[in-house]
């Protein structure tokens, strides 16, 4: 057997899951329920090899050995032959959202549970194998703990507010199901010294693992599920006169219709389009780690293939594939599935912005605008005119040829006026200072206004052909607009207006660029070919022949690499299951069938061509329909009252780890990306505020060296969010089991947000760069006499 054995962050408490190893093909996980302590759990596994000695009082043969040391379960998969359990080896802090930590999986390891003597061998169990790992785990995914990253900041803030009258009725059911484990401490849970806990569902569309999880999901405690997205998760820390405010930036990439470029497009027959996005972006002030008395504010917005049944035929090997519309649907059967889910989530209004070229001299990207008004205005006529979808066309590319035209002017315009629609989401009432320094802005802002502060109504769905660099471009600029007003709202700056080359737009565009490269390199197999400085005419010269490169790049990845990237994708999100008598997954001449379930079996109820939303929708609106308090959505939560001391959900214990030995320079917090220390000048005089706008020769100077040598470092942190850690650092970081050894190694090796240590101007520095040179040779065999950038003698010093 396996003995699973689980502990919480202090490891005082224990569970122990028990896997049986004979079943040669069927899943055996016993959960015995039980709470343990340390020294139950020590007495329990000594019993244990005690009793699986081959000879009593044996030293030699210990009936009990450590296989592998885990951060949590992936989950459980089987193709021909028994079942394997995925677990994750190695992590990363990435980003911390009111102390609760958000981490990337940096490694797994894949076991085989059944024994060897009951193992019934298959040929094509290693291919499959292979395929599946083709996913690369340690490429932008990401979980937590204790923080659901499937559900936006507003929904997780929302539902934990809920009246206290409705969790006294939640609890009296709930109190049944599971024992009470105050009793043995002698705690009360009666009177005010007990808290409410709230668990919810999370929203399966942005969970990557649901399936690997499927075959244990009823037999174990919540506590063993650990849900994954997949994406971009990134955090930087802006400093307004010392008072730190922390910038984050979360994107869910959709588990369903996922794929690679040309071979995912448009929509499937339940409205999940190709490349959908949910990109969040998350401020609050890090002085106070309380969702209770903290300040929190997020932004939401959404990118997505157009919903319409198109595709692009990629075997004419051509740079750009004729666009072809796969099924008439003059009832936008496709686009109501769609639009309906959106309503759900984010209520309304919905606004699409479409970028796709309007002028060509041959139709190819107009079909599809011309398609998508029709849907769109089809659907429109049973929709109430205050809830109608607003529709805005913009031909980006037309603009930005246009020497007279400033796209990103233009794009302003648009993102004020999006942002006044749907308005934003804050926990706190207004500040006072908006009522001193009233701005004839704030007046006109939509969204929902409410006794606990703001809440945002509606989304932006941005596209074009593949929703990548022009959809990047566009996000940064509402994001930009948002973040103005976010800020306003904490009473942080005086108008919600933030102007380019200032330390604070510098640093958010960072975030973006590295969200919209992770994205570009997940979809279409390349970074990003056009960013921000692109459209506002400034990119350096050089930067044309990195777009050449970047382009080449990309067509080679759609052409030669993505129908395997697909077939592995479709493998680990179990859309393709194995089994006996049926066709392999590399047999099938095409996946189309494989997502369009409607051509399998018939569905049983047909859609209204009229009435094509979710019943109770519309009630609701402008409100999300997922965050009203309504008996639907209670049954999506499970309430438990708990001690107020209790470590489970005490926020300072697992932030400040107490219980374990840490240095102030190896934590997160100062190992992100600092606006003070990386992009303020030197020269700052006598203006240290993030939001001066800098002169171009000043803008450039930071504490990590020149322009160019900035570029480099922040192209290699880029490689290193979506690439595994070299074989040395591997090494390194692995020669530590426990928990924050492996943290503080992984952050200090190829931590996306940390700083290169520099070799100081002291005065052994010519001393100790020979040393480096020297050793680096040693170790490395690389000569870096003939390195002249200082940055990359930085980074092999490392």
């Amino acid at each position: 057997r396996y003995f699973l054995v689980g502990s919480n962050p202090a490891e005082t408490k224990y569970r122990v899951l028990k896997i049986d190893r004979t079943e040669p093909k069927d899943l055996v996980i016993i959960d015995d329920k039980h709470v343990y302590t340390q020294q139950e759990v020590r007495e329990l596994l000594g019993r244990l090899d005690l009793g699986n000695r081959t000879k009593m009082g044996q030293k030699g043969s210990s009936g009990l050995s450590r296989a592998v040391s885990a951060f949590g379960i992936v989950g459980f998969v089987r193709f021909l032959e028994g079942y394997y359990i995925v677990l994750i080896t190695k992590r990363r802090k990435m980003a911390d959202i009111g102390g609760h930590a958000i981490y990337k999986i940096e490694d797994t390891n894949m076991i085989y549970i059944p024994n060897d003597s009951v193992r019934v061998s298959h040929p094509d169990e290693a291919r499959y194998l292979r395929i599946f790992q083709n996913v690369d785990l340690s490429s932008n995914f990401y979980f937590s703990y204790s923080y659901d990253l499937s559900h936006s900041l507003q929904y997780n803030l929302t539902v934990l507010r809920m009246p206290l009258e409705i969790l006294k009725t939640e609890t009296t059911q709930t109190r049944q199901e599971s024992f009470d484990i105050f009793e043995d401490e002698g705690l009360s849970t009666q009177g005010g010294s007990g808290v409410f806990g709230i668990c919810s569902k999370p929203y399966k569309k942005y969970v990557w693992n649901a399936k690997l999880l499927e075959a244990v999901r009823s037999a174990v405690h919540r506590d063993w599920l650990l849900y994954i997205i997949h994406g971009f998760c990134g955090q930087s820390k802006l400093l307004i006169y010392g008072r730190p405010i922390y910038v984050t930036l979360i994107a869910r990439r959709s588990s369903k219709f996922a794929g690679t470029r040309f071979l995912k497009r448009g929509a499937n027959c339940e409205g999940d389009v190709a490349n959908e996005v949910e990109t969040e972006q998350i401020l609050y002030d890090a002085s106070v780690m309380s969702f209770s008395a903290g300040s929190y504010s997020s932004y939401v917005q959404v990118r997505g293939s157009v919903p319409l049944y198109w595709s692009q035929d990629i075997s004419t090997m051509m740079p750009k594939p004729p666009i072809t519309l796969d099924q008439a649907d003059p009832y936008a059967h496709v686009a109501a599935l769609h639009f309906d889910q959106m309503l759900q989530r984010f209520g309304s209004p919905i606004i699409i912005l479409n970028l796709v070229k309007e002028r060509e001299k041959r139709k190819h990207e107009r079909i599809l605008s011309e398609e998508l008004v029709a849907a769109v205005t089809y659907l429109n006529q049973f929709l109430p005119p205050e809830h109608a979808i607003i529709y805005i066309p913009w031909d980006m590319a037309k603009y930005t040829k246009s020497k007279l035209c400033n796209v990103l002017d233009r794009l302003n315009v648009i993102a004020e006026s999006v942002v006044k629609k749907t308005g934003f989401f804050v926990n706190r009432p207004d500040s006072y200072c908006s009522i001193l320094r009233p701005d004839e802005k704030w007046n006109e802002l939509g969204g929902c206004v409410v006794s606990t502060g703001r809440l945002q109504t509606g989304v932006l769905r941005t596209n074009c052909v593949d929703c990548l660099d022009r959809t990047n471009t566009a996000q940064f600029m509402v994001g930009k607009c948002a973040l103005a007003y976010q800020l306003y709202s904490l009473g942080l700056i005086d108008k919600p207006n933030l102007q380019f080359d200032t330390d604070a737009v510098r640093l958010f565009e960072e975030l973006y660029e590295d969200h919209g490269d992770t994205l570009s390199l997940q979809y279409g197999g390349s970074q990003l070919v056009h960013r921000v400085k692109t459209y506002r005419k400034i990119a350096p010269w050089t930067q044309h022949s990195k777009d050449i490169m970047q382009t080449l790049s990309r067509y080679y990845s759609n052409a030669f690499s993505d129908a395997d990237r697909q077939d592995s994708i479709n493998l680990f999100l179990g859309v393709f299951k194995p089994a006996e008598g049926k066709p392999h997954l590399w047999e099938l001449p095409t996946d189309f069938y494989l997502h369009h379930k409607n051509t399998l079996s018939l569905s049983q109820t047909r859609q209204s061509y009229t009435y094509w939303w979710t019943t109770g929708v519309l009630k609701h609106l402008p409100l999300p329909f997922d965050e009203v308090t309504c008996a639907e959505n209670r049954r999506k939560l499970t309430v438990k009252k708990f001690h107020k001391y209790e470590e489970e959900i005490d926020i300072h214990n697992e932030f400040f780890r107490p219980y374990e030995l840490s240095s102030f320079d190896e934590t997160f917090c100062l190992a992100m990306t600092n606006s003070t220390r990386d992009f303020m000048p030197k020269n700052v005089g006598i203006d240290p505020s993030p939001f001066t706008v800098r002169k171009p020769d000043e803008t450039g100077k930071s504490v990590l060296g020149n322009k160019n040598n900035r570029e480099e470092t922040v192209l290699q942190r880029k490689t290193a969010a979506s690439a595994p850690p070299p074989p040395s650092e591997e090494a390194v970081s692995s020669s530590s089991e426990d928990d924050s050894g492996t943290d503080k190694e992984d952050e200090g090796a190829v931590s996306q947000r940390s700083t290169p240590v520099k070799v100081t101007d002291t005065g052994d520095n010519t001393k100790i760069t020979e040393n480096v040179v020297q050793a680096t040779k040693d170790v490395y065999g690389v000569n870096l006499s003939d390195i002249p950038s200082e940055d990359d003698l930085a980074i092999y010093a490392r």
